[in-house]
């Protein structure tokens, strides 16, 4: 499972840094630019740390593998990030409106793999926590 912590690790840090292209990405200039600044710096500063946490979370289990899967506190982060994931995949498919993905072949072929990531990262970490 260790192998398994390590290649999550690396990809939670690409993840991470994917987030810096949103606002290019997704034209968040042109499309947030009627919200009220609050509003918009939210969306700026609320993916930052959503990119930081996921980076941090990344190089924990790339640095700490051993340390997750044998001891009991992090066998006890194992199960605190199956909980944070699992709620994630329920999100996936229960708070993203299916019009988002739906029809559009690119949308759901990135809805799914992400579905997918989710589901391996809660299996992985649930199983860590109750070896």
């Amino acid at each position: 499972m260790e192998l398994h912590l390590k290649i999550i690790g690396i990809l939670l840090i690409l993840l991470a840094l994917v987030h810096a292209v949103f606002p290019k990405q997704f034209n968040w200039k042109q499309e947030l630019s009627s919200l009220s600044i609050i509003n918009r710096q939210l969306m700026y500063v609320h993916t930052f740390f959503i990119a930081l946490v996921l980076f941090l979370i990344g190089l924990l289990c790339l640095t700490s593998a051993s340390e997750l899967a044998n001891t009991s506190l992090g066998k006890r982060i194992c199960l605190g990030l199956a909980i944070f994931w699992i709620v994630r995949l329920y999100f996936q498919f229960f708070v993203y409106s299916s019009k988002v993905w739906k029809g559009k072949l690119f949308e759901t072929i990135v809805h799914l793999l992400f579905a997918i990531f989710w589901a391996y990262l809660t299996f992985v970490f649930a199983m860590l926590y109750w070896a």
